[in-house]
């Protein structure tokens, strides 16, 4: 199909079409991502108040490799059955898992006496910024794609560093850290957004996979930051 061999309305319907497609990836795309929000509710839940994680602590470098292999394992899964159900279902039990392994940060959070209140500030600080960016990434004319770069070199980094620090265990590198997810995971939210207005991310599983990792660590970070302010008594 040659572009110049198309009459007018037949070009202005086609283009209606993608547009229709765009906005209905970003909405399937919203939706799965609420919805993936209640098992990790659930898994938090379950983890807090029923879980003890002292076999984390007693054996932290297994535990750490254990949960790269099998955060990443699940990823590849995901985006492996992207284009099925099954997919779908990959991606709410990753969520679930994800919830589950919060729980000891909302442990350590909530046995402060002002904990309950951190948690929720924390919680809206996230909202705040998915929407302000997410408004900001749908609306705007301008392309983010010149981010690709700067999010590549940014997750290397990143990754590389949470494992220096693994074995450093500076508080001080750990708050950089903290402050590094956020700012790294924000622009990843911008980039995707605006990749799926633009037509680039047509796959709302790969993007809502995408986004929750991202509202994830930003939501992490934010709650270890408020809780090393928090009252403890």
């Amino acid at each position: 199909m040659q572009p110049e061999l198309r009459s007018a309305p037949t070009y202005s319907a086609g283009t209606s079409d993608i547009a229709a497609q765009q906005n209905r990836v970003l909405r399937n795309t919203y939706l799965l991502l609420a919805i993936s929000l209640i098992p990790t509710v659930i898994g938090a839940a379950v983890g807090t108040y029923f879980v003890n994680f002292g076999f984390m602590r007693a054996s932290p470098g297994m535990s750490f490799i254990v949960m790269l292999v099998m955060f990443y394992g699940w990823i590849f899964a995901i985006e492996k059955n992207r284009d099925s159900t099954l997919g779908v279902g990959l991606l709410l039990g990753f969520t679930a898992f994800l919830g589950l392994m919060l729980a000891p940060i909302l442990q350590q959070v909530l046995s402060l006496r002002n904990g309950g209140q951190l948690v929720m500030m924390a919680a809206g600080g996230t909202a705040a910024v998915f929407f302000v960016l997410s408004g900001i990434a749908s609306t705007t004319k301008r392309d983010f794609s010149f981010l690709n770069k700067f999010i590549l070199v940014g997750f290397v980094a990143i990754m590389l560093s949470v494992v220096a620090n693994f074995f450093l265990q500076s508080p001080l590198f750990h708050l950089v850290l903290l402050a590094a997810f956020i700012i790294f995971s924000s622009a990843v939210i911008l980039w995707q957004i605006n990749n799926i207005v633009r037509g680039g991310e047509t796959n709302y599983v790969s993007a809502t996979l995408t986004l929750y990792i991202s509202i994830y660590n930003i939501f992490s970070a934010l709650l270890q930051l408020l809780g090393i302010g928090g009252d403890r008594d």
